[in-house]
């Protein structure tokens, strides 16, 4: 198929609305993004948007109109609440979904009961519509999956060949898709949020819910009842990662990372390659200019990219809506001081696992030393634990931790004493010492209630018959000392359970083991 670039003049905007009128495709802007148009009351011109986009057929569209009197038609009633946003805010950025009428399709409302209807702001796409006569289903105008087009140059790129005609009308003005709220259920809901932000909504029709499925996702069985809701979605060729961070630890991580890409804030101080995306406390430049940065990520040719996340009020939760489906739910939560946790049953080999997490960039953080340390140089809980178990384990003013361990491994409950003295001392130290990215070596990770500080924990894990040698070898002890101490710690099955993943160290292949973690962590 030959696409026609067409310009803004009559002659083409005439054309484009002849050309939609029979049937074709028609690609025009809007305020919000670009938008493929058809025929919203010919069915088989609307299957041609879905077999151009490549979109999924149970993924409703929305029906653009130019006239707030066009609506009527396409609805079974318009509600009060309904009408209130229609005289608050058409044309702008809002899609409403109401109750369809028998003038819309199955193809259209992606076999629903309702159908989504707005009315652009945009003067080149009222004129479109009112030359076509017909009200005009319109996705956004990309290949499905990719981020939508702000700009025609991507239009061209993503529907040459697919479509009729592709309208140049410049860049898009909000550059995120219009928020779309239903008012089919007892509460109006938004499914989508836009530049029209629930507190506007809610000032004109009062209170308003935000679907679980914006900052979430939805789950399997669920319906997507609005556009850009069940699918990821405005996703770049390059794996997306967000990182929920502060602006300093934000640029240490990434700052911290090989072949990789930044998407950052305008000022970020950042040293591996980077797009930008507007202003760090101005969620209007980040919506306008998120969808030309993750195409920008492709024409770089990134691979991996690592964004930071935007706040979630107003128009950034329009923002962080769009970038948390192009990284498909991949979040790293670097609010928690580590990024790693490293725990396993004694004698599993966890010091070796940690020292090749230390070649790769890692900070590691070993509790065991902690513990020394602070054993050494903290007078009072020498003197604490001198208390609690007998002045025989201090000798010439230091630690014998040996005699320490004769006294606990033999007695749980003296164990549980010992840690509830020592634990705090250390968790308070070992976040004195984190730095991103951070490994947190802790044999103890459960027992101390470190689990909820570590973004993800590794089990590193052994046969047991392998771990006995390993800790014979290592502290010189018989084999009952060694099984006393492996039966006064947690079962393997529990670390197993409450890790995120786990390493076997019985001979294998553990590098591979750990880049493999590595690459789906980070």
């Amino acid at each position: 198929m030959n696409t026609r670039i067409l310009t803004t003049s009559e002659y083409d905007i005439s054309l484009a609305g002849q050309i939609l009128r029979e049937g074709g495709l028609v690609a025009f802007p809007t305020e919000t993004v670009y938008g493929l148009g058809a025929n919203a009351l010919d069915e088989n011109a609307v299957k041609n948007i879905y077999i151009a986009k490549g979109r999924p057929s149970d993924n409703p569209l929305i029906v653009h109109v130019a006239d707030k009197a066009d609506i009527a038609p396409l609805v079974k009633e318009i509600t009060p609440k309904a009408q209130a946003l229609i005289d608050a805010f058409f044309p702008n950025a809002l899609t409403i979904i109401l109750k369809k009428s028998e003038l819309i399709g199955n193809v259209v409302s992606g076999g629903l009961d309702t159908v989504a209807v707005r009315m652009p702001e945009n003067e080149v796409a009222q004129r479109v519509i009112r030359a076509s006569g017909c009200p005009i289903a319109a996705p956004s105008a990309n290949t499905s999956g990719l981020p939508s087009p702000t700009k025609a140059k991507y239009v061209i790129d993503d529907m040459s060949g697919k479509i009729d005609a592709i309208i140049d009308g410049g860049d898009c003005k909000f550059g995120v898709e219009s928020t779309v709220i239903t008012l089919a259920t007892d509460t109006p809901t938004i499914l989508r949020p836009g530049a029209v932000t629930k507190e506007m909504i809610e000032s004109v029709i009062g209170e308003v819910n935000v679907s679980r499925a914006v900052l979430e996702g939805m789950r399997q069985d669920e319906v997507a009842e609005s556009p850009g809701m069940k699918y990821k979605h405005y996703s770049p060729n390059a794996r997306v990662v967000i990182v929920d961070a502060d602006k300093e630890t934000y640029e240490n991580f990434v700052n911290s990372r090989k072949d990789a890409f930044a998407l950052c804030f305008e000022g970020d101080n950042v040293n591996i390659p980077y797009v930008t995306f507007g202003r760090e406390n101005d969620d209007l430049s980040q919506a306008s200019e998120l969808f030309t940065a993750l195409r920008k990520l492709d024409e770089m040719g990134a691979k991996k990219v690592y964004a930071r996340i935007p706040n979630t009020d107003g128009v950034g939760m329009a923002v962080y809506n769009r970038l948390i489906r192009a990284a498909a739910f991949t979040v790293i939560d670097l609010k928690k001081p580590f990024t790693i946790g490293v725990t396993g049953p004694s004698g599993a080999g966890k010091g070796y696992i940690c020292k090749y997490l230390s070649e790769l960039g890692f900070n590691i953080i070993d509790c065991d030393t902690v513990v020394k340390n602070i054993y050494n140089d903290n007078f009072q809980l020498l003197e604490k634990l001198a208390e609690e178990f007998g002045n025989d384990i201090i000798r010439a003013g230091e630690l014998d931790r040996s005699k320490l361990g004769e006294i606990v491994f033999a007695d749980r409950d003296k164990l549980s004493k010992l840690n509830s003295i020592v634990h705090p001392v250390v968790e308070k130290r070992c976040e004195e010492l984190s730095k991103i990215p951070c490994v947190l070596d802790a044999p103890q990770l459960f027992e101390a209630k470190l689990q909820s500080k570590c973004y993800k924990i590794i089990c590193v894990t052994a046969d047991e018959n392998i771990r006995l040698d390993r800790i014979m070898r290592r502290d010189g002890i018989s084999l009952d000392k060694a099984r006393e101490r492996i039966n006064s710690q947690l079962s393997e099955k529990y670390y197993i359970e409450n890790s995120d993943y786990v390493v076997y160290n019985n001979g294998e292949d553990i590098k591979t083991q750990i880049d493999n973690i590595l690459e789906e962590i980070l």
